[in-house]
């Protein structure tokens, strides 16, 4: 009986795998004139894109399988949603999928997991019939790789683009390391994290020449997120601006603010009436005829942006006081 059984249910197996490689064949056709990738993630590509070093046992444990985006050797076997795309996996596939309605049911899988995702170490085939059978979870040893990125199920080349650009961020400023608990610095457009890192070496030189030394970028970047970046984003979330910034991140939205306010320094000077991130808001829903709150016209937040053109300035006039006191130094050891 016990035969007979396994046999019905490895048929069943071998059916159900020729209707889920037909569904991959639609599903690549579809993403192909979609522009999507109907692909895995390959597991070593986000691990580099991403600077993925560290790796911490996490046990077993029942993961969503509709939360394993890729895999680690055979990504191309599968599609994104792990439908089979090779007639010669029939066999195997089915055998699993007859061994999941026997009594022993499967083995755990291995997995790494990346921020809320998976990719799949070992067990590649018994996820695509899991998620056949629509089993909402699956046992795993998991395998966990930190970082401070996001990352979702489904997404884009862009998207992909603006995590890796985000990791690099992130591995420049320390701030998953000095600000463990900060505030995701989430941008829309990747190349503009390059931009905020400009800020951030900016704002380092106007520490050096406040404090008369040497500032590393990871200090600068410390101290940029407290006093600027997180009181940014405290007034943000303060009025709800993100309502009124359509499909933006904070972080897009204080870099908005940042360019306002030096674009009014640099057409006024220090008249410039705009000079704090409330003005800044309050000119953002002026422009837009949005009512502004009157509490927000009482705001005295103390961040103040400077032009570059102000930073240079003060960055030279660092250096011509430098020179100055070694000048003066060299006089009196003469004397």
């Amino acid at each position: 009986m016990s035969d007979l059984t396994d046999s019905s249910s490895y048929l069943q197996g071998v059916s159900s795998f020729y209707k889920a490689k037909r569904k991959a064949f639609w599903q690549e056709i579809l993403s192909h004139f979609g522009g999507k990738s109907a692909e895995l993630l390959s597991f070593d590509e986000i691990k580099k894109r991403l600077r993925l070093r560290e790796e911490h046992y996490r046990g077993l444990q029942d993961i969503p399988v509709d939360r394993i985006v890729g895999s680690v050797g055979r990504y191309r076997d599968f599609t994104s949603t792990f439908l089979p795309k090779k007639d010669e996996m029939v066999e195997r596939w089915s055998r699993i999928y007859a061994q999941t309605h026997s009594l022993g049911g499967l083995p755990p899988i291995e997995v790494y997991q990346v921020d809320d995702v998976y990719f799949v170490r070992d067990g590649n085939h018994r996820v695509s019939v899991a998620r056949q059978i629509g089993a909402p979870t699956i046992q795993a040893y998991v395998t966990e790789l930190p970082t401070g990125v996001d990352l979702e199920p489904g997404m884009s080349e862009k998207e992909l683009e603006a995590a890796e650009a985000h990791a690099l961020f992130l591995e420049t400023t320390k701030l998953n390391t000095t600000r463990p608990h900060h505030q995701p610095i989430k941008l829309t457009e990747p190349s503009r994290y390059h931009e905020l890192l400009g800020h951030i070496f900016l704002h380092a030189s106007l520490l050096e020449r406040e404090r008369g030394e040497a500032v590393t970028t990871e200090e600068a970047a410390a101290d940029w997120y407290d006093n600027i970046y997180r009181p940014a984003v405290t007034l943000i979330r303060k009025y709800n601006m993100l309502e009124l910034f359509d499909e933006r991140s904070e972080a897009d939205l204080y870099l908005w603010m940042v360019d306002h306010l030096r674009e009014v320094r640099e057409a006024f000077g220090d008249e410039a009436r705009s000079k704090r991130f409330s003005d800044a808001i309050v000119d953002f829903l002026t422009e837009r005829k949005i009512p502004v709150p009157k509490d927000l016209l009482y705001e005295r937040d103390p961040s103040v942006i400077v032009t570059e053109t102000q930073a240079m300035k003060a960055v030279e006039a660092n250096g011509n006081d430098t020179e100055h006191g070694a000048h003066h130094n060299e006089q009196e050891t003469e004397s």
